[in-house]
């Protein structure tokens, strides 16, 4: 009896497949869709698309003003993106992520100087876009042998930079052969490995089976360049057959084989592999031995590479829209991720999260065989780290930096690389009754308290209470020794106003309070220190006296240069006539503003050159008159002026 062995990687490969959903996806939602190419090396799945209202195009110029064009795996040229852009179309850009890369290096090494040397089919589409991204200096190479060809005909290469790379479903035999005919360890010479790991496993699984068997039978588009060198791979150790469908079976004269392999095209689903085995049985073509399990959808499934809800995996951003990522798991599941499972902010979109190529960590929320999707989530992944940082920084007292999220009922809630802490009222460093709303969207630094279930393999049930109050304390204790250490009286500080009493000021040194006396805020006679400072105000300081035994620091704010009596003993002197301002009145004279900060008094006996009985006759407060500095008391700072001597020295005068 003949036996029967699939090959481990057989079938779609995520680009296609991924191709082909971003197709259907269209479809359903009643758009109007053009693929620029059929979307597959596959009539069966094309004929679908059409019946169900797709239309495949050769050209931009064929695009109808409301089509949706979509972009094939293989990739466009440069030339075609501005062509649909200046078209104004809406376009979906389903190039596989590994031809994408393809795309990026040869541009980059072009714009370098690199002359690129391509392998693969020069007419195949997926090099005719790699070639679009290229400069005029490149070359397309199919084998070793044109390889060779092309280093004789240009012996001048050897001076140049040349940059190497190949079509993603490029023969893995003969790439190795090619890499034989390359100079090694010239520094001139680049060689970047873009064959695709899927389509590596796929012709190394193919070979391998091909070894085993006496008949291999490749299933896939006769145009499909993957399936095409997966036959070519098979033929060189067995009798091998190429065929698109099942249907092609009954046209096939069979030999007799004991060992039959079956392996099929990245263009090729899962229900056309399973419709070739199941006609191969009815046919008695083979009969399967009891003991190896029948191919059938659960041994395509174990062709898959296996994952579980809970897993951690890692995979490369391929699309991002506005709802939603996809991602390249290595597995032939398509993987995505939704905005709410992509990060913790809201306001954040996909792009702000992510671009495309960017390989990031996630963890697998649901597995959906039936469509293979596996809907996924980052945020999760950023919990995990999250909370195993956490439970870390508990162990060791480190330190960490969060961002508050809300205000939730008797404290706050802040978001720690996805994890959430809980930090209680009384930890937030806030006074008593305050707005906690006030530390929403803040960075705050914390340190954790407490935990419950610590447990680092399912951290995100783990709860976790922080503490913005102990790091601040610390923080004060710490600028309380400094300062400590390094004050002495005289020295000049820069604080802010931290609250105001109807004695003085206390002013933030940074960590430690000092108070400046309401004495010390002016000069002038003020009843209140909001006359002169506010709180929030940033004043330079300096000290007049310590009590660090008291933990007291008193802060001087006047400057002596600003003294008023010094500024009037050195602009004024015993003699001189000024003009003055009444400022009050009592019964034996008047008092009168020199300048800000000092006064004079004008003896009763110093109004007139008569007797006054009423002040008030002569002066009213706000009066400007004319005085004679008669005496300047330093000591007292006391100063006599006199607006009758003032007319005494006239009528000399006179």
């Amino acid at each position: 009896m003949a036996t029967v062995k699939v090959a481990k990687s057989a079938g779609f490969c995520f680009g296609v497949d991924r191709a082909v959903k971003m197709v259907y996806n269209e479809l359903e939602q009643n758009s109007k869709v053009a693929t620029l190419g059929p979307i597959i090396h596959n009539q069966d799945v094309v004929d679908d698309m059409i019946s169900k209202g797709a239309r495949v195009i050769d050209s931009v110029d064929e695009l109808q003003p409301d089509e949706t064009v979509v972009i094939r795996s293989h990739g466009v040229g440069q030339d075609i993106y501005d062509s649909i852009s200046q078209k104004g179309n809406r376009m979906l850009d389903a190039t596989c992520p590994f031809v994408a890369r393809i795309h990026k290096i040869v541009s980059e090494k072009s714009k370098e100087g690199f002359f690129i040397l391509i392998a693969g089919d020069k007419n195949h589409p997926e090099v005719q876009g790699i070639i679009g991204h290229c400069s005029q200096n490149y070359a397309v190479f199919k084998d070793n042998f044109e390889l060779k060809d092309i280093f004789e005909k240009n012996r001048n290469f050897f001076g140049k930079r040349l940059a190497f790379v190949a079509q993603t479903t490029y023969n893995i035999v003969v790439w190795e052969k090619c890499m034989n005919v390359i100079p090694k360890d010239n520094p001139d010479i680049v060689v970047f490995d873009t064959i695709c790991s899927a389509t590596d496993a796929r012709q190394s699984d193919a070979l391998q089976l091909a070894k085993e068997s006496d008949l291999m039978i490749v299933v896939g588009g006769k145009h499909s360049s993957n399936t095409v060198k997966l036959y070519e791979v098979c033929s060189q150790f067995c009798t091998s057959y190429h065929i698109e469908n099942s249907d092609e079976l009954s046209t096939l004269q069979l030999p007799r084989a004991d060992k039959i392999g079956i392996t099929a095209g990245a263009s090729t689903p899962a229900f056309i592999i399973k419709e070739v085995q199941t006609k191969m049985a009815e046919n008695e073509i083979i009969t399967n031995n009891p003991d190896e399990e029948i191919f059938n959808e659960e041994t395509i499934d174990k062709s898959f590479k296996k994952i579980h809800n809970g897993e951690k995996v890692r995979g490369i951003v391929v699309t991002v829209n506005d709802t939603e990522i996809s991602v390249d798991l290595g597995t032939k599941q398509t993987g995505y991720v939704k905005c709410g499972d992509l990060t913790s902010d809201p306001s954040q979109k996909p792009s702000d999260v992510v671009k495309i190529g960017d390989e990031i960590e996630l963890v697998v929320v649901k597995v959906n065989d039936a469509e293979g999707t596996v809907q996924l989530s980052k945020k999760r992944a950023d919990e995990r780290i999250g909370y195993d940082k956490l439970a870390e920084a508990k162990e060791n007292g480190e330190t960490l930096e969060g961002t508050v999220k809300q205000a939730v009922n008797r404290g706050v809630k802040l978001d720690y690389l996805g994890a959430n802490v809980f930090i209680p009222a009384s930890q937030t460093g806030l006074p008593k009754n305050a707005e906690l709303s006030s530390l929403v969207g803040k960075k705050v630094e914390f340190k954790v308290i407490e935990s419950e279930n610590p447990d680092r393999r399912k951290g995100r049930n783990s709860s976790y209470v922080g503490s913005i109050k102990i790091v601040e304390n610390e923080r004060k204790e710490q600028a309380r020794a400094e300062f400590w250490a390094n004050a002495e009286v005289g020295k000049v500080y820069t604080g802010k106003v931290k609250s105001l009493t109807s004695f003085g000021a206390f002013v933030d040194l940074g960590g430690i309070d000092g108070m400046v006396h309401i004495s010390e805020l002016s000069w002038n006679r003020i009843k209140h220190p909001s006359e002169v400072v506010s709180v929030g105000d940033t004043l330079e300081v300096y000290i007049k006296d310590l009590k660090p035994e008291e933990n007291r620091i008193s802060l001087g704010y006047k400057k002596p240069e600003d003294n008023p009596w010094e500024i009037f003993k050195a602009n004024y002197s015993v003699g001189d006539v000024i003009k003055v301002t009444i400022v009050s009145i009592t019964s034996f004279g008047a008092f009168a503003q020199i300048i800000e900060g000092v006064d004079g008094l004008i003896h009763i006996s110093q109004i007139a050159d008569r007797k006054v009985d009423n002040i008030r006759d002569i002066l009213s407060v706000g009066d400007v008159v004319s005085v004679k500095i008669v005496d300047i008391d330093t000591d007292s700072h006391r100063i006599s002026i006199s607006m009758r001597a003032v007319e005494e020295d006239s009528e000399d005068a006179e």
